[in-house]
């Protein structure tokens, strides 16, 4: 049999039309905007998530934190890092913006330049993108600051996600360079578990004459105190 209109076989027609309803269907799943935190359609951030953000930040030696990393907090922050959701990078940005205007932070006055830890080359391919820079680089366009690559990540490092905690604490090592010495620099991350991958590139920016280094990240875990062990009793006195 043939379409009377275009004189193709029936047969055919069919196949191409349902063909044509699957690379639909395909296309809409690729390309619908998803939220980064609970993947409901619609957003990259839906209004749950975004309320979840606001939680009060852990509170860190020498980094200054805009989310705690847990919860949906934690979700949208590996969701952006592992599964290409790029477009919550301006979110995350002003959520670290927010946290410089808490602590009074001002722009031109306390940082003169932003710039962040970068990950390693192979991290940086096998993602696309260097999820510190892009956001440092929104920071800095909300700031009104100038973003300049300072660091370089040394090869031997290798990648801080997938340690234990005692490998992260054996920090990356960093090169720095300072256009102008004596600059304030604002030092971006995405997320702060022990604190030593910031610690170490804080200290090469110190190194090559910055006269101060503000170290962020919008993520960061709690800091662990130690417990006294239970099940321990002080022994009872003796009756005289």
């Amino acid at each position: 049999m043939f379409d009377r209109v275009s004189g193709t076989p029936v047969v055919a027609t069919s196949r191409a039309r349902r063909g044509s309803v699957c690379l639909r269907r395909v296309l809409a799943r690729v390309f619908s905007v998803r939220c980064a935190g609970c993947d409901a359609p619609g957003t990259p951030i839906c209004r749950t998530c975004r309320f979840a953000l606001l939680a009060s930040p852990p509170q860190r030696p020498g980094v200054l934190v805009a989310v705690p990393f847990t919860g949906r907090a934690r979700r949208v922050v590996l969701g952006f890092k592992f599964h290409n959701r790029r477009a919550v990078a301006g979110h995350l940005a002003g959520l670290v913006r927010r946290r410089l205007e808490q602590v009074g932070v001002r722009p031109g006055i306390d940082i003169d330049v932003v710039t962040w830890a970068p990950t390693g080359d192979a991290r940086r391919r096998e993602r696309g993108f260097d999820q510190a820079e892009l956001i440092a680089r929104h920071l800095a366009r909300q700031l009104g600051l100038p973003c300049r690559r300072l660091l370089i990540r040394e090869e031997s490092s290798g990648p801080q996600s997938g340690r234990s905690r005692a490998e992260r604490l054996r920090a990356p090592g960093f090169r720095a360079r300072l256009d102008r010495p004596g600059r304030s620099v604002l030092l971006v991350d995405d997320v702060a578990t022990t604190g030593a991958t910031l610690g170490s590139a804080s200290a090469a920016l110190r190194s090559v004459g910055a006269s101060d280094v503000l170290s962020v990240a919008v993520a960061g875990t709690p800091v662990r105190t130690r417990r006294r062990p239970t099940g321990h009793r002080r022994p009872l006195r003796q009756a005289a």
